[in-house]
């Protein structure tokens, strides 16, 4: 009987094997054993010396990681203690140095102010206000619905208005939905019919049907700011007043006057600039002037009278 060979009689392993799969083969000095000999032995190398500590423990006093230690070490390995880095705040820009970016606004000359009154005057002589009315009362009703509205559309909305209601106490009681259908074409009539209505119970109950006369009681009234109050003191009892809308808002600028954007600001900024009894004119010829010539999206200037006296500012376009 033959005998086998000695790989015959090697025990395989009890596990099963994957079908297809043969224990992999390594080269001899590689496989796992000498791996982690190899591993063991560089561990032993490393910890040649060293005793090491529980994990968790803190280290002795004497031992590597004291100041004692660290002082025998070299200067060059050497780590001093942690040096907590300081950053110094950002200095603030100081006041004089902001204000110097932007210049400060300087009033316009004398004789360059006095040239544009002049010709604005010779522009627009005799100028006023272009709604029609017949009394303080008309003229304020008349200044309410040209809110957002060409004073052309209110002249031919009031007269059927004025005649169907002719003083404040009519105003007051009128039917909502007539009076909405009366101003229907000047737009926001929803809002001016309560305007107007509100404004005409306060005059009744509190002047006794007539308009007042100053500033402070007339801005007292519901739907009646600064501008319709000098719209109304101006043109119907003779008090100059400047009227700020869009156009004198524009021009003003435009023209170097001021650099408010504000319209309160821009009133109270025109003020000491233009002469007391020019206040009311001088707001009629800006008016008249902006829709004629210096229109907002480009201004006519090549036919512009004022443009030898005028710095353009913030034009950008004109033609």
């Amino acid at each position: 009987m033959p005998r086998k060979s000695p790989r015959s009689r090697r025990s395989r392993s009890p596990g099963p094997g994957l079908p297809g799969k043969g224990r992999p083969r390594t080269t001899p000095g590689h496989g796992p054993k000498s791996a982690r000999a190899a591993t063991s032995a560089s561990a032993r190398r490393r910890s040649a010396g060293k005793t090491h500590a529980p994990k968790g423990a803190r280290p002795a006093a004497g031992a590597a990681g004291s100041a004692a230690a660290r002082a025998k070490r070299p200067p060059a390995l050497r780590r001093g203690p942690a040096v907590r880095r300081i950053v110094a705040p950002k200095r603030p820009v100081p006041l004089r140095a902001a204000a110097a970016k932007t210049p400060r606004f300087t009033p316009p000359e004398p004789q360059r102010l006095n040239a544009l009154l002049g010709i604005l005057e010779r522009l627009y002589p005799g100028a006023a206000t272009p709604l029609r009315h017949a009394d303080p009362l008309q003229l304020l009703v008349a200044t309410i619905l040209s809110a957002q509205c060409t004073d052309e559309r209110v002249n031919q909305v009031t007269p059927a208005l004025f005649a169907r209601f002719p003083d404040a106490a009519s105003l007051a009681a009128a039917d909502r939905a007539e009076l909405e259908g009366l101003i229907r074409s000047t737009g926001f009539y929803r809002n001016k019919a309560k305007a107007i209505q509100a404004m005409s119970a306060e005059i009744v109950e509190r002047h006794g049907g007539e308009v007042p006369r100053t500033m402070e009681e007339l801005t007292a009234l519901p739907g009646v700011g600064r501008k319709t109050a000098n719209v109304l003191l101006g043109s119907a009892f003779g008090i100059p007043g400047i009227v700020v809308d869009t156009h004198v808002q524009r021009l003003a600028c435009r023209l170097g006057l001021t650099r408010e954007r504000d319209p309160v600001k821009i009133e109270f900024a025109l003020q000491p600039l233009i002469p007391r009894e020019q206040w009311s004119h001088f707001s009629l010829w800006l008016i008249f002037h902006g829709r004629r010539t210096c229109v907002a999206r480009k201004p006519r200037c090549s036919v512009c009278p004022l443009l030898p006296h005028c710095p353009r500012s913030g034009v950008a376009s004109s033609q």
